[in-house]
């Protein structure tokens, strides 16, 4: 699907205007979204808008990091969206020149059907351009990265309540996903972050002085979303090692104890293998009261060995 909008030399802004339309000498900058384009519309990169060659194949070839080209006074942007679901980054391709505004992208994003409406119902189209535009389009990819952070946090924030009844195997089962889908998010917003360093700094793109504020606005925002991804890796982490050492202290005191167990089992267990024996002539076998003796012998030998462990604080 192609749609486009113009604002005319006399500042009237035209929707649903067809390509022909934009080349004639009363436009003054427009905007052309390819949403998921066939690929007829797709080869209008070349044909129509004769964009370079490498450009138009970053476009086709997806798995882009975020980046920014210059193609003379055409500038590339590729940008990411995040699905909601899975975290994965969506790419929108960006051609920004002095009149005009091309976005190229494979999957509906409702980041940008809200650009769209924002620069549709635009209260002063003269002030606009194409620098209004791409910021339009880059505040809102970066907008909805919050609320995937946000929910990541409110998980986290769940396990650091954890009443410690829960499978510790299925709790690191959880920190370990959360901690691959925060890798996920840092894979987006961290090489966003560094492409609007660069906008913001670049001086080769025309106009960029008086609009550098906004783009410098969503760079501070994809600094915020950085540091609270990073704050929240060392969160799960603390967590994950507090559970890991938490298990590992149960587990000592486990060990310790069945190896009491077995300790107090040892002295009787080498009586009983002396008096099982099979010797015919060995002694005490025609003690009366051997059998009891032998029996308290062993009982005298567990109860105080289990007495001294107990003194020693081995049972705590």
């Amino acid at each position: 699907m192609i749609r486009a909008l113009a604002v005319t030399t006399a500042g009237e802004l035209l929707r649903n205007v067809p390509l022909e339309r934009l080349s004639e000498p009363d436009i003054r900058w427009y905007w052309v979204d390819l949403d998921r384009p066939a690929e007829e519309e797709t080869a209008l990169l070349a044909s129509h808008f004769r964009f370079h060659p490498l450009a138009i194949e970053d476009c086709l070839h997806l798995s882009q990091r975020a980046k920014l080209d210059h193609y003379g006074d055409v500038h590339f942007f590729v940008l990411h969206a995040i699905h909601p679901s899975t975290l994965e980054g969506l790419e929108v391709d960006l051609f920004v020149g002095p009149d005009f505004v091309v976005s190229f992208h494979l999957q509906q994003l409702q980041e940008i059907d809200d650009a769209w409406d924002k620069m549709t119902a635009m209260d002063n189209p003269p002030q606009s351009g194409p620098l209004t535009c791409a910021h339009q389009i880059m505040d809102k990819l970066v907008d909805q990265y919050f609320p995937s952070v946000y929910a990541l946090e409110d998980e986290i924030g769940e396990l650091e309540h954890e009443d410690g009844d829960d499978d510790s195997e299925n709790l690191l089962t959880r920190l370990f996903e959360i901690r691959s889908r925060l890798l996920k998010l840092r894979r987006i917003v961290v090489p966003m972050r560094d492409l609007l360093y660069r906008i913001v700094n670049s001086q080769r793109i025309a106009g960029m002085e008086e609009h550098a504020i906004y783009f410098q606005d969503i760079h501070d925002h994809l600094w915020k979303l950085s540091d609270m991804i990073e704050q929240n890796r060392d969160i799960t982490a603390d967590i994950r090692d507090s559970y890991m050492s938490l298990n590992s202290n149960r587990m000592n005191r486990i060990m310790k104890t069945l190896t009491v167990i077995t300790t107090i089992f040892m002295p009787l267990t080498f009586v009983a293998g002396i008096y099982g024996m099979n010797f015919t002539h060995m002694p005490e076998l025609e003690w009366r009261y051997g059998y009891g003796l032998v029996l308290c012998l062993m009982a005298a030998v567990g109860l105080g060995m289990f007495y001294w462990f107990y003194r020693k604080g081995w049972f705590d």
